[in-house]
């Protein structure tokens, strides 16, 4: 095996796979990444077993053949070269060496036939969206996912195909997020997967505001995206993700539009005077006016006053302050509605102009 190309041409494909390859693993060879020259192809290949990634560029002066390296070293050795330079890489031996104008690297490398692939996938179900759409639902829902939760299918992220319309939904047990998006064509048959976290993480690392169609291939235990030169393949988690509908309030009969920078600097501020421990504010409604509150064991306070537009009166909530920020924060409106039925109830928060995203936060007992 041998090719050579511009740094910047090989760093590409590199920064793109690189990230999925942990630092400790169980087996030495997962440590590197797969190099496979066929023509004037190069294809680099990343995996931890349960998410894979394989990116590919052109190159010249290739010699076909397949090797794996040592995925962080080289990695390293190619952001710290100049500009511009060309590379060469070739196998000797049981070593790989590369030339960078008048440098010379020598990296171990394991046989290829050592490192574990995704085989083929029966796909059962495809699906094809803009890119910068499919990362907009991923944004706006992901960080409501779980984190080494014991409820394992609460670690990722669902994405729910009904008919003509693909939903991504997280949720913690503390908070909900969903978003939702319009499909080409339906799907031929309505299903949920969950997406564990790490290839979540690792999809919206990967995505552009484009419009370029992005598809999306199921089968029954994987799920596959691809764009362009690049081929994420993740496992799915192996489980029943809660009914998240019957978390919306019902009866969340008391809107309160607020201008969303204005709730998001009190909050900030606010927060800065919470009890480290819990985060709680009080959110206090009445007539075109919303109050924000916070105390701590110091005896220290914060009073916010903001103005909201809104008929309601007599309600006093308390939520945890960062749950309310990170839902705001995924919100795209400047005008911002929040949806309250009494202190006992979750509150629902969703652009004031659409319903296309909602995020419910359950109320803090203060």
């Amino acid at each position: 095996m041998r090719f050579s190309t511009q740094r910047e041409t090989l760093l590409k494909p590199m920064q793109q796979v690189v990230g999925v390859v942990e630092r400790r693993q169980t087996l030495p060879v997962l440590a590197n990444l797969l190099v496979q020259v066929q023509g004037n192809r190069l294809t680099l290949t990343g995996t931890d077993l349960e998410v894979e990634m394989r990116a590919g560029a052109d190159i010249t002066g290739g010699a076909d053949g397949s090797t794996t390296v040592p995925a962080k070293k080289w990695f390293d050795l190619l952001r710290a070269l100049p500009d511009g330079v060309k590379v060469d890489v070739q196998i000797k031996g049981d070593k790989v060496v590369m030339h960078a104008g008048r440098s010379r690297y020598t990296l171990a490398s394991l046989p290829a036939d050592e490192f574990p692939t995704t085989d083929e996938l029966e796909v059962s179900e495809k699906v094809s969206l803009p890119e910068g759409v499919l990362r907009q639902l991923m944004e706006r829902t992901a960080f409501a996912m779980a984190s080494q939760d014991v409820r394992y299918y609460l670690n990722g992220l669902l994405f729910d195909l009904r008919g003509s319309q693909l939903r991504c939904v997280a949720t913690d047990g503390h908070r909900m997020a969903m978003s939702e998006a319009s499909l080409d064509k339906p799907v031929t048959g309505d299903r949920q997967v969950i997406v564990p976290r790490k290839g979540v993480l690792e999809l919206m690392g990967l995505f552009d505001p484009s419009e370029e169609p992005v598809a999306l291939e199921f089968s029954s235990n994987h799920i596959r995206v691809r764009r362009g030169d690049v081929v994420f393949t993740s496992k799915l988690i192996d489980g029943r993700f809660p009914d998240y509908e019957a978390v919306i309030p019902l009866g969340a009969d008391k809107s309160v539009l607020v201008d969303r920078d204005a709730i998001r600097n009190a909050l900030q501020r606010a927060a800065i005077l919470s009890n480290e421990k819990y985060r709680g504010v009080r959110l206090e409604v009445s007539p075109d006016n919303l109050r924000i509150i916070a105390h701590n064991p110091e005896q220290e306070e914060a009073f916010e006053e903001i103005e909201a537009e809104t008929k309601a009166s007599d309600i006093a909530i308390g939520f945890n302050v960062g749950y309310l920020l990170d839902a705001l924060g995924a919100l795209a409106d400047q005008r911002i509605q929040l949806q309250l039925r009494d202190a006992q109830s979750s509150c629902l928060l969703r652009d004031a102009s659409s319903e296309q995203t909602q995020h419910v936060v359950m109320p803090l007992r203060l």
